[in-house]
């Protein structure tokens, strides 16, 4: 890892120089350690300010970093170092078509471009503005950005027509470039750390290992203290490996036992009482600094009711398929037994886990909406409202977009959270830039999209990974009851659609089905698929408005008609800095 290393100890090029006061922030971007990339996002002049470490192996003539939608090679946008047959070194602005060909850009905007080669390492740095509103430009945003990356070999005359996608060596790397770089409140003096660490982990030979570990918590958390800040502990050299790691609280009787676990977390042999280790207490992401609490708050862990048992997931990710990696990473929690004002909580907005929600196959992007309704704010939310800080977005695997938007009395204020090219492998909790603070009667909508175009039959809402979820886990304070707020449209509506569906369409739907049977039972096309988008999108709800005993507040809350979105948000304007 000796890039990182490097990138660590300090960086001459530009980043340090051009932004003195702002986070660095580290990724590798190959599994060896070869590749490393360090930014620093500059909300004040909309750009960010990229440098990179490239070990390259001899004969190399070109490096392209780069941006995709969803960290396909072509097509994407690249800034493409390259050195010519007389050795002259540039960086080019350009982008590769659908078949991963180059083209360079007319309007140049890898910007403030420096760089030096010290034996085989190279080091560049330059700029990029969030919108160039070059048609071909990647427009950085909040959410998650898929950095693309390739190598290649010599000597080249021009960029133009240089296919990206026949690089020996090539890769992709999720990161959040635009952060909060807000500083973190300061520890408190009585703070003390506890790591729930994987414990000498021989990674498997797959590419991609969901790894976990269930842990108990010491006897000193038999008293009540608060969480007011994690991060991740990853084993040195293993930076590359360790994508993202999530601590869940196991959800049992405080004096109950769960069973000791270290192995996949899918396999069949996991014990079934772990199952109830799911509530979320820290996640984390590759690139992502600690994670801080507000000062007047912290999240509640321990005490006389509490559980004594967590477990550990980490995401291992080995694109070489090596055999030979052992692991002992995990997260750090710095705890105090000094409560604070508030003890923070987290609320589940979005769709309940049911199949009665559900993606029809061949889809490039289906939209599902879960609803916080009006009425269920009105009775949980007290008169001085809650302050949300932070953010988890969540779906399994076939999730490409998550945004939640806000409202009070019809009218759209500014979205809560969004993450345009979201990914189920990149999951944290993102600290909000701004505080939100909701209030009795708003309403909250927690939209997702989903792509199945490779899938052949119905994917149903549910728990396992090959169904689907559409959940924002938001952080605030104070703690009030109301723990879920989610809905699914009701089985009066849906059952109607089943009942179209056999006796307008000729499919073989049927009451004497269940949910899931009737949704596999119809021949998916375009038109049934749009019908039922329609139909999610207008019909009455089912709503779950539960408090932290798992029942719902009092009142009736079926046929629960759709919030009205009486006044939205105009789209954003585009601010663009065009190249000259």
């Amino acid at each position: 890892m000796a890039l990182l290393l490097l990138l660590g100890l300090g960086l001459r090029l530009g980043l340090a120089a051009g932004a003195r006061a702002a986070p660095v922030f580290r990724v590798p971007l190959d599994a060896a350690g070869r590749l490393a990339l360090a930014w620093t996002p500059d909300e004040a002049a909309r750009a960010v300010r990229f440098e990179v470490h490239a070990q390259a192996p001899p004969g190399t003539a070109w490096l392209a970093l780069g941006f995709s939608d969803f960290g396909a090679a072509a097509p994407a946008d690249y800034c493409v170092l390259w050195r010519d047959w007389r050795g002259r070194v540039a960086l080019q602005d350009t982008w590769a078509n659908e078949d991963g060909l180059l083209d360079v850009d007319k309007n140049q905007n890898c910007l403030e471009f420096r760089h030096v080669q010290r034996h085989n390492v190279t080091k560049f740095t330059f700029m990029r503005h969030f919108d160039t509103c070059d048609d071909h430009d990647y427009v950085i945003e909040d959410g998650t950005t898929h950095v693309v990356w390739a190598l290649g070999r010599g000597p080249l005359t021009r960029l133009q027509g240089l296919n990206v996608t026949a690089a020996a060596q090539r890769g992709m790397q999720r990161v959040q470039l635009l952060k909060n770089t807000r500083p973190p409140a300061p520890l408190p003096r009585d703070a003390w750390t506890l790591e729930v660490r994987a414990q000498a982990v021989r990674v498997p030979s797959a590419d991609t290992t969901y790894w976990c570990h269930v842990q108990r918590l010491p006897h000193s958390l038999a008293s009540k203290h608060h969480i007011v800040q994690y991060e991740a502990v990853i084993q040195p050299g293993n930076e590359a490996l360790v994508h993202h790691m999530e601590v869940f609280h196991c959800e049992a009787p405080a004096g109950e036992e769960v069973p000791g676990y270290d192995g996949p977390c899918f396999a069949a042999e996991r014990p079934a009482p772990t199952q109830v280790c799911k509530r979320v207490l820290a996640a984390w992401a590759m690139g992502a600094l600690p994670f801080s609490y507000p000062e007047e708050a912290g999240l509640p862990i321990g005490g006389p009711d509490y559980n004594l048992y967590v477990m550990l997931e980490v995401h291992y990710n080995n694109p070489e398929q090596r055999d030979d990696w052992v692991d002992s990473s995990g997260v750090r929690l710095y705890l105090t037994p000094t409560l604070r004002k508030y003890d923070g909580g987290v609320i589940e907005l979005g769709l309940e886990y049911t199949d009665k929600m559900a993606i029809p196959p061949g889809q490039a992007e289906f939209m599902l909406s879960g609803y916080c309704v009006t009425e269920c704010t009105a009775v949980a939310v007290p008169a001085d409202g809650i302050v949300v800080f932070g953010s988890q977005l969540h779906t399994h695997l076939t999730g490409v977009r998550v945004l939640t938007r806000h409202f009070r009395d019809g009218r759209e204020l500014p979205e809560l959270n969004r993450d345009n090219h979201y990914s189920t492998h990149f999951q944290e909790i993102r600290p909000l830039k701004r505080r939100v603070r909701v209030l009795p009667g708003d309403a909250l909508i927690t939209t997702c999209g989903y792509k199945t175009d490779d899938r052949d039959n119905i994917t149903l809402g549910g728990f396992a990974i090959s169904d689907e979820m559409c959940v924002n886990y938001v952080h605030y304070f104070p703690k009030i009851d109301l723990e879920v707020c989610k809905s699914s449209i009701s089985s009066e509506s849906l059952s109607t659609y089943f009942r179209f569906m056999h006796e307008w369409e000729r499919q073989r739907t049927g009451a004497a089905l269940g949910v899931s049977d009737n949704y596999r039972a119809i021949e998916w096309t375009p038109l049934r698929a749009r019908l039922l988008a329609d139909l999610y999108h207008e019909a009455p709800l089912s709503m779950q408005c539960n408090q932290s005993t798992g029942e719902r507040f009092p009142g009736y809350w079926e046929n629960i008609p759709v919030p009205p979105v009486l006044f939205p948000l105009p789209p954003p304007p585009r601010l663009c800095h065009l190249a000259h």
